[in-house]
């Protein structure tokens, strides 16, 4: 048994079905002659009382592969029937009989890919509209429109390079020739064949030699022009202002050699001459360090000042109290030597 089915697949619908199940969907192919026996197992025997839609793919070589999805709801169970018809003669059975819900579909499946079902009450156009000729979802169906304007990327009238020569553009399926369909068949000429590339004369195949070059000498692009060879004796231009040619058979001066810079010492415009810190009188004390032109964090510094001890204020003196008069003292009783008496 394959996936929820509750009896061989061969016992259901036929010895020439055959099932499998993906992404918990279970797909039944049938010959065409039990389509409506397949579908009418699905309801009965299967539970899957609710049709969802009816629909058909366009296999070239093959012919047309009508599908219906229906589906059991307690529990859930999806199943996909399957059935194709060759693309000479695409007739099917209606399946009205089993899902009343089909008529539509069938309908839409007939406009858009010229199957027929047989036994179908209404087989009439549903979106497409009257006098339309052909079936638009077919893989054979001529695009019009793209013969009118080739396509992709064509140019209007007005526009650059409008009717001007260019590659030959690939045509996607379902575009004809021009030349072999439509208004223009059998009046443009044929297509031009692409020359052979390189120089003419070579070979078929046959590329030309690839001049190599070292590292050192750099790409074509970032060659620099050098000055022409001048006989000897007779030396380079020179700009105005410098000195008069040498003397014959005496050598050029040889480039000055560039001085590596290591990354610590900078590159030569961030070196700069400072002036030296003009040296302070000797009388004024140093009362921190010298400024300099440069930035702060050249000279490390701690992150605050050490607080100076402060000198403490002087406090006013304390009045003191009167001594009190000792009692063997015979002058403590006197009013007349009390502090304030009688004189």
């Amino acid at each position: 048994m394959t996936g929820w089915l509750p009896a061989p697949v061969e016992e259901l619908f036929g010895a020439e079905a055959t099932a499998e199940e993906s992404y918990e969907v279970l797909t039944v192919d049938v010959p065409a002659a039990s389509w409506t026996d397949a579908l009418r197992t699905a309801r009965d025997a299967l539970g899957c009382t609710y049709f969802d839609w009816l629909s058909a793919v366009d296999e070239p070589g093959t012919g047309f592969r009508v599908s219906a999805h229906v589906v059991a709801l307690a529990p859930v169970r999806r199943l996909l029937v399957r059935t194709t018809v060759p693309h000479e003669a695409p007739v099917l059975p209606t399946a009205i009989d089993v899902y009343a819900g089909a008529g539509w579909h069938e309908r839409e499946t007939h406009e858009m890919f010229g199957v027929r079902f047989d036994g179908h009450p209404h087989l009439v156009p549903l979106l497409l509209p009257d006098g339309f000729e052909g079936h638009p979802l077919r893989k054979d169906f001529v695009l019009a429109a793209r013969v009118a304007k080739a396509w992709p990327g064509a140019k209007e009238p007005g526009e650059s390079e409008h009717g001007g020569a260019k590659r030959r553009q690939m045509l996607p399926p379902g575009v004809p020739d021009p030349n072999e369909w439509g208004p223009l068949k059998g009046q443009l000429p044929a297509a031009p064949a692409r020359p052979a590339r390189g120089a003419a004369g070579r070979a078929a195949g046959e590329r030309p030699a690839r001049r190599t070059r070292t590292a050192g000498e750099g790409s074509a692009s970032q060659a620099a022009d050098k000055p022409a060879d001048k006989p000897a004796g007779q030396a380079a231009d020179k700009p105005a202002g410098q000195a008069a040619d040498k003397p014959a058979g005496q050598p050029e001066a040889a480039a000055p050699v560039r001085r590596a810079r290591s990354a610590s010492q900078g590159s030569a415009s961030q070196q700069r001459t400072e002036p030296k810190p003009e040296s302070a009188p000797e009388s004024a004390p140093a009362t921190g360090p010298t400024a300099t032109p440069d930035a702060p964090w050249h000279h490390a510094r701690p992150a605050f000042e050490p607080d100076a001890p402060a000198t403490p204020e002087p406090k006013a003196p304390e009045p003191k109290a009167p001594e009190a008069p000792e009692a063997d003292d015979p002058q403590a009783d006197d009013p007349e030597t009390r502090p304030g008496g009688p004189q």
